[in-house]
């Protein structure tokens, strides 16, 4: 059985993980026979959004805190996040990613990336192992693999010259579809980018698990 590493941002797409992104991706996991295990990190978030009126709230909330909501109390701490016992690795997306594992939300392609996030990525890379990466989250990518990677975020041209920008190479990508970087057994696809509905997101994401198992395989 093959084991999968999920980073999470949070809970809610306005300033943490993708709720449905998540929770596809780790039904996926189970149904394609895989076992996962969440992280997060432990840090406050860059702010709160109200999800119901799309205003900031004056909340302040702990990105570990917040992703235990979507897994039912089932996540660690990504410092604890041991990449030697893993076979592969896996980012949901929403814009916590952009907010709080990096602030791609507030500089664009002058981003930086959280160092805990950095490591574990980077860690995923130097053994060699699959990952994973949807929505927002592969604006990451530049700086985990480095110049010349290929990803996809859709079609938004805003966002896709900025990954350009930082060394990427952004390839254009239908919803329900998957960008494949075999050179750096990379797998990423749009999500809800792009995605109007739950099915949208759910042949992408499936298809994204498929192959991430596949390579680790």
């Amino acid at each position: 059985m093959k084991k999968v590493a999920v980073i999470l941002s949070g809970s809610g797409v306005f300033d943490g993980a993708e709720v449905n992104e998540t929770v596809l991706t780790l039904l996926h996991l189970a149904k394609q026979g895989a076992s996962y295990e969440c992280f997060a990190p432990d840090i406050e978030q860059m702010h709160t959004i109200n999800h119901l009126k799309g205003e900031e709230s004056s909340d302040k909330r702990n990105v570990l805190e917040e992703a235990a909501r979507i897994t039912r109390g089932e996540v660690r701490p990504l410092s604890d996040l041991d990449s030697t016992e893993f076979d592969a690795l896996i980012l949901p997306g929403g814009f916590g990613v952009a907010k709080n594992l990096c602030d791609f939300a507030v500089k664009g392609a002058d981003m930086t990336v959280n160092d805990e996030v950095l490591k574990v990525g980077r860690a995923f890379v130097d053994a060699k192992k699959p990952a994973g990466y949807m929505c927002i989250a592969p604006v990451l990518l530049p700086h985990i693999y480095g110049k010349g990677v290929k990803v996809t975020i859709g079609n938004d041209g805003e966002v896709a010259s900025a990954i350009n920008k930082m060394g990427g190479e952004h390839v254009n990508c239908g919803v329900r579809d998957i960008v494949v970087d075999d050179k750096h057994q990379l797998v990423t696809t749009p999500a809800y980018m792009l995605a109007e509905n739950l099915l949208d997101a759910e042949e992408g994401i499936s298809k994204l698990v498929e192959k991430v198992l596949y390579m680790a395989a």
